[in-house]
C-alpha cells in the first residue's frame, strides 16, 4: 500500500521537521505548502505577491490557491506511491476538496500533533528563516545565525512575530481546529502527543503509521476494516 499522510497540528507543532523525517523514511516526497508559498514569495512570482501580504499578517491563503497548489503536486508521478502533506488542508473545504482527489488512492493516514499553547508560543518565539533561500532554519547551522543550506543569514519570520503568532493561534482555532473534528471519526486518525521530544514524536508517528498501514484499514472515512 502506498503512504500518504497529513500532518495537522497547529504553528510551531513540529510538522515539517517530523514530515520530512517520515518522508525520507518512507522514501516519499514531502509536500509542504507553505515552503512553496514561501519560494514563491521570495522569487517574486505572481504567486508570491498575491499572496505575501495574507501569509505576512499570519492569515490563511485561500482555498482555491492551495486547492490548486496541491491537485498540481499530486498529479506529478512522484506522489504516486505515497506522500506526506505538510500545511494542507487548513480547512474543512480543503480537507473535503483532497477527499476528491484521492479518489482511486489509498487511504489518507490523518496524524495530529498536540502541543500545549504556551510551548508552541515559546517555540515560535525562537524559529529562524534563511533570508536567502526561505528555508526554515533546523537548529543545524553551518555557522552561528547562518543558514545550513545555502549559509544565507537567518532571521525570524515575518508571521511568527508576537502579534502575528497570537493572530495565528486565533486563526487555527477557528479556521483549522475544525478538521480534527472532521477526521477524528476515521479508522485511519491518530493524536500524537508533541510536547516530548522530537525523537519520542518521530517514534510515536513511526508506529502509528505501521499500525495503520498493515493491511487492515480499507477506507479513509468511516470505520470499515478487514
Amino acid at each position: 500500500m502506498a503512504v500518504n499522510v497529513i500532518m495537522l497540528g497547529p504553528p510551531g507543532a513540529g510538522k515539517g521537521t517530523q514530515a520530512e523525517r517520515v518522508a525520507l523514511a518512507r522514501r516519499i516526497p514531502r509536500i509542504s505548502t507553505g515552503e512553496i508559498l514561501r519560494e514563491a514569495v521570495h522569487n517574486g512570482t505572481m504567486m508570491g505577491r498575491n499572496v505575501k501580504a495574507v501569509m505576512d499578517r499570519g492569515e490563511l491563503v485561500g482555498d482555491d490557491v492551495m486547492i490548486g497548489i496541491v491537485t498540481e503536486r499530486l498529479g506529478r508521478p512522484d506522489a504516486a506511491e505515497g506522500f506526506v502533506l505538510d500545511g494542507f488542508p487548513r480547512t474543512v473545504a480543503q480537507a473535503a476538496a483532497l477527499d476528491t482527489l484521492m479518489t482511486g488512492r489509498d487511504p489518507l493516514i490523518v496524524l495530529d500533533i498536540v502541543v500545549p499553547e504556551s510551548e508552541l508560543a515559546r517555540r515560535l518565539g525562537m524559529r529562524m528563516i534563511c533570508e536567502d533561500c526561505g528555508v526554515t532554519a533546523d537548529g543545524h547551522e553551518t555557522a552561528p545565525g547562518h543558514c545550513s543550506r545555502c549559509g544565507g543569514r537567518l532571521t525570524q519570520r515575518a508571521d511568527d512575530s508576537s502579534a502575528v503568532v497570537l493572530e495565528r493561534f486565533t486563526i487555527y482555532q477557528r479556521a483549522t481546529k475544525p478538521l480534527v473534528d472532521f477526521y477524528r471519526a476515521r479508522p485511519t486518525f491518530r493524536s500524537i502527543n508533541g510536547a516530548q521530544t522530537a525523537d519520542g514524536v518521530a517514534a510515536d508517528l513511526a508506529a502509528a503509521i505501521e499500525a495503520l498501514n498493515d493491511g487492515r484499514v480499507i477506507g479513509a472515512s468511516g470505520g470499515n476494516t478487514r
